[in-house]
């Protein structure tokens, strides 16, 4: 049984499950702790029992469990180098499992993207095995890309269609139920993070849920104007609370788990009885739609708030505050209105405690607190985590993630964990007692638009929401400096073949030309508005506006149509539009010479080879189509991701096309064979990809603000 792993490929598969189901236990048991530390450890090991069809990541992730860290400080082959290096692999195992277990092939690329700065020797160790280990080509991370173990986040988990609105937790902090706009709940196991099941029988989006004390019980709301109950251990629907006229937003149960209190978009709340599965009486008062309501732990008091920005508390006598809220104990409520700061009212006074400022973005009804009543988590719209010690009314610390709008958030009872639910259809579960620095990029602030690279290869740059664009280095991966000078998001970004200046243009309607020797703005140029939009493929050699007669008799003729992109060899103009069509204009005769039909959706991005005579086109139909300019026929249609592919690249040879997708990945393809090379998975949608001359080295950026910086190994072997 002590077969290295790189040698398992030859043996039988009984001896296979054999080796990677007993060995480790069997080590454990004899106390060969330096075995154990070795074996896991061994890239070959990790990626045969993530393969494996018996067993994969979860599997590998409780190998890790077998020996328990108190324990093993007493035994003599105890390493406390090997012990952090293991704790280490477990915690990005966990980060990990979700694009894991979506190609079980990126445990290189994960390494690579987390670990990559990591000092630890067996680390090191364990990325150059992996990277001589990859058979085929593959994009290795020049710089720690992804969130590195030690920043907060354990898990990401992945199951819903459509954005997440709210998530509750049970009270022993065991699982999590989320829901969503795809009108189902997904109960999920927080030790494993994995889904147990999911609770179909809304026939519209659900936009709350809440559990009993107990466990035992899950309630919902939706907007097919119902509250469901569920049995959350058999996961079979209970009965269902009809008499609500509008959409459900809002749902609270009392302690006891007997009384449910409902809030809509029919401007009332209605009180139920779980035993007698009956409405008790209606509550009215608001003038507008109910979005949010709790409960106080005693269970006599209940909150709502209302679009009409009134709180109703209900006590001896009726005490209204303007804002939303958060029940801290039963005479402190949070009050966090759509503007900054969150405010901490008295509830028996009705006065204002304390409030707390810093989130980059406007705080909007999302917000949880610890148990203990002494932390608070506040989500606002730069989809960010914030928490605040309520004794020192001092920000703690901040976790980022996620790609969108954060919609919901809670604490586990033990104050150890927070959920959050998000627009970009995921949950993230994060580790609120470890907060330890490591290397990170922290890029940009917002969705980054568009990357490209200079013709040396040497510099990158960036565009993005933030309305910033950066510069950086590919050698080192750090940035270099910052341009500012757009007052809206920055969509599109050329660099002339020099190197030396680089022209982005903006929602703020205008192009800029940027010196980047000296870091400064040379001129801005006012374009038309129904280029507001984006604008692609700006520059070659200057010719952004491919010729003056673009910007000015023929923008006329071409007004339906929101981009325009120049070929290399500047005789073509490329444009294309909301009608799902694309238009090749010839720029000596000014007439059109062709048109484009196919796609089923919007065109999202173009590139054209350097030869001028293939175009490709990526579209919000998940397809990519490459047509022959000399010809005007489409030669072939390329259907790999399974979400809208948003930007395309080409190699100066013109030879493979890599782009970008929403379902997170980014693809290099082969023109010639029409086949996928290499493939990376990435934590956000990805938004743009620029490929630097020697065309191996990538640079993307996604929705989150994350720049990637890549490089595609293995090609030697296609060569």
């Amino acid at each position: 049984m002590e077969e290295s792993a790189d040698k398992l490929v030859s043996k039988t598969p009984a001896f296979q499950t054999a080796y990677l189901g007993y060995s480790l236990q069997n080590l454990v048991k004899l106390g060969k702790l330096e075995k154990y530390y070795q074996r896991l450890t061994d890239f070959n090991f990790l990626m045969a029992k993530i393969q494996h069809p018996e067993f994969g990541v979860q599997a590998l992730i409780d190998d890790f469990d077998l020996v328990d860290d108190s324990e093993a400080l007493t035994h003599p082959e105890y390493d406390p180098q090997k012990a952090k290096a293991l704790n280490l692999i477990q915690a990005l195992l966990w980060m990990s499992a979700d694009i894991l277990e979506r190609d079980k092939t990126q445990l290189a690329e994960q390494l690579w993207g987390r670990l990559v700065h990591s000092t630890t020797p067996q680390i090191q160790a364990m990325l150059e095995v992996a990277k001589q280990c990859k058979a085929t080509p593959w994009f290795r991370p020049l710089t720690p890309c992804f969130t590195p173990p030690g920043r907060g986040l354990i898990r990401t988990l992945k199951g819903h269609t459509n954005s997440v609105n709210a998530v509750a937790v049970t009270a022993d902090g065991k699982r999590a139920i989320s829901c969503s706009d795809d009108n189902t709940l997904k109960v999920w196991d927080l030790t494993t993070g994995e889904e147990q099941f999911t609770l179909t029988g809304h026939s519209n989006s659900v936009n709350a849920v809440a559990v009993t004390a107990d466990g035992k019980i899950v309630i919902s709301g939706s907007d097919d104007n119902t509250l469901k109950v569920w049995d959350l251990t058999t996961g079979e629907e209970q009965f269902t609370l009809t008499g609500h006229s509008n959409s459900v937003n809002a749902v609270a149960v009392t302690a006891d788990g007997k009384i449910v209190i409902s809030g809509s978009d029919d401007e009332t709340l209605k009180v139920w009885d779980l035993t007698t599965r009956k409405e008790k009486f209606t509550l009215t008062g608001h003038r507008r739609s109910v979005n949010v309501v709790a409960v106080t732990a005693d269970g006599k008091q209940a909150i709502s708030r209302s679009s009409d920005e009134i709180v109703l508390v209900k006590l001896k006598n009726d005490i209204y505050l303007n804002g939303d809220f958060e029940v801290v104990t039963s005479d402190v409520v949070t009050y966090d209105q759509d503007y900054n700061p969150p405010k901490f009212w008295d509830l028996t006074t009705g006065k204002e405690l304390f409030s707390l400022k810093g989130h980059g973005g406007l705080v909007r009804n999302r917000v949880a607190v610890t148990a203990d009543g002494k932390r608070a988590i506040f989500v606002a719209d730069d989809n960010t985590l914030k928490i605040w010690d309520f004794t020192t009314e001092q920000e703690l610390f901040s976790l980022e993630g996620h790609s969108r709008y954060v919609k919901a958030v809670v604490v586990t009872a033990d104050g150890k964990r927070a959920i959050s639910a998000s627009d970009d259809n995921t949950l993230k579960v994060w580790d609120l007692t470890t907060r330890e620095e490591v290397f990170l990029h922290k890029d940009h602030s917002k969705s980054v638009n568009a990357v490209a690279v200079t013709a040396d290869g040497k510099r990158a740059i960036s565009a993005a929401d933030d309305n910033t664009l950066k510069i950086w280095d590919l050698t080192t991966g750090k940035e270099l400096f910052s341009l500012e000078g757009h007052s809206r998001c920055v969509k599109a970004v050329a660099i002339t073949s020099e190197g030396n200046r680089a022209i982005s243009a903006s929602d703020d309607n205008t192009i800029k030309v940027w010196n980047l020797t000296t870091q400064k703005e040379l001129f801005t140029i006012q374009y038309l508005h129904f280029y507001r939009n984006w604008v692609e493929g700006l520059c070659h050699r200057f010719k952004f506006y491919v010729s003056s007669f673009i910007v000015s008799e023929s923008l006329a003729l071409w007004s339906g149509y929101n981009t325009v992109f120049g070929t290399a060899n500047g005789k073509q103009a490329i444009f294309y539009s909301r009608d799902k069509t694309i238009k090749v204009l010839d720029l000596t005769t000014r007439k059109e010479q062709f048109t484009f039909t196919g796609h089923s959706s919007l065109p999202s991005a173009v590139v054209a080879t350097a030869d001028g005579k293939r175009v490709i086109f990526s579209s919000l139909d998940n397809t990519i189509k490459v047509w022959d300019l000399t010809i005007g026929e489409e030669q072939f249609t390329f259907k790999e991701h399974s979400d809208s592919v948003r930007r395309v690249a080409v190699t100066a040879d013109g030879k493979r096309v890599i782009y970008g997708s929403d379902d997170n990945t980014l693809k290099v393809w082969d023109l010639s064979s029409g086949n996928v090379i290499a493939s990376f998975t990435g934590e956000s949608p990805i938004a743009c990809c620029d490929v630097a001359a020697d065309g191996v080295t990538i640079v993307a950026g996604d929705k989150s603000g994350r720049v990637y910086f890549l490089q595609l190994e293995g090609m030697e072997e296609l060569t």
